[in-house]
């Protein structure tokens, strides 16, 4: 039994979010729709194309050979449209990210992407950890540090600088700090140590461990505004930090910790239109905040 191209498209859609459910809002059908056309597009092709993973749905290997059937399907229908020769982006990409990333770089970087393709519909996930091994939903993570991982191509993004930083106020009550030894006096705003997973981003218990613990949070906005009420000395990325004229930098030359992001995408991604657009918009913004990146300093 040959497969309905209608079937190949619902498979392309779920194959591109994960979900049945965002697939369904993609293409204006329902959750029920959906999965009555992927168990009729197994039911054509004799076996399953989907298998569960964790946080959605994987392609089987009949999967991926169905859904390069379904891309030629997409891009013959495609190209029947009468404006091909600029033609809008639409669907659904979903992105992680750390969230100082998400929002200085990513979210900008896709709204101006949206004012050309406003049909583009992005879905961008704030988590700071490791790469995934299974990204089944995911289109595009950003992590910090080289990623290990598996059936996946990994792309160096950039380079960012991480300093201390304190306010003002604080800096006046209880003096600034001369040398990193004066630094253990201080109280630290930073991540929930039990809870960081990216080994990279433990600078500050290697280089100041006798530095206690004050405010912890794991967003780094929280760290922030932490650090500009005064609840001790913050250790801040510099393209974040910066943008507040009531931060002060502490010992720039001392501790300018540099870190790597890396975009880690399926190996099908970039064949995606939507995708490959997001990925270009994502490294030409990242691109042009290199400056901004490493610090007035750093």
């Amino acid at each position: 039994m040959k497969p309905d191209p209608q079937d190949l498209l619902v498979l392309l859609a779920v194959s591109r979010t994960g979900r049945f459910t965002s697939a369904a809002d993609a293409l204006g059908q329902n959750h029920t729709t959906v999965s009555r056309r992927i168990a009729a597009l197994e039911r054509a092709l004799g076996g399953r194309v989907l298998s569960r993973a964790a946080g959605g749905w994987e392609l089987t290997e009949l999967g991926r050979r169905a859904v390069r059937a379904a891309e030629e399907v997409e891009q013959a229908v495609g190209s029947l449209d009468s404006e091909a020769a600029t033609p809008s982006l639409s669907g659904v990409v979903r992105m992680s990210a750390t969230d100082g990333f998400s929002a200085l770089i990513a979210a900008p970087a896709v709204a101006a992407l949206q004012r050309e393709h406003p049909q583009l519909r992005v879905e961008l996930v704030t988590v700071t950890r490791r790469a995934l091994q299974q990204r089944s939903g995911l289109d595009i993570e950003v992590v910090v540090g080289r990623p290990q991982v598996h059936r996946a191509e990994a792309v160096l993004l950039g380079e960012y600088v991480l300093g201390m930083y304190a306010c003002r106020e604080y800096l006046d009550r209880h003096g600034e700090p001369r040398t990193i030894d004066d630094l253990a006096a201080h109280p630290l705003v930073y991540f929930i140590d039990s809870m960081l997973q990216v080994d990279d981003l433990d600078a500050p218990r290697r280089l100041v461990p006798a530095m206690r613990d004050s405010l912890s949070s794991t967003n780094v906005f929280v760290h922030v505004e932490a650090t500009r009420a005064g609840a001790g000395i913050g250790f801040l990325p510099c393209f974040v930090a910066d943008r507040h004229a009531d931060l002060v930098r502490v010992l720039p030359q001392e501790v300018a910790e540099v870190l790597p992001y890396w975009m880690v995408l399926r190996p099908d991604s970039l064949a995606q239109p939507a995708v490959a657009a997001v990925v270009e918009a994502v490294r030409r913004r990242t691109r042009e905040m290199a400056g901004e990146l490493r610090g007035s300093v750093g």
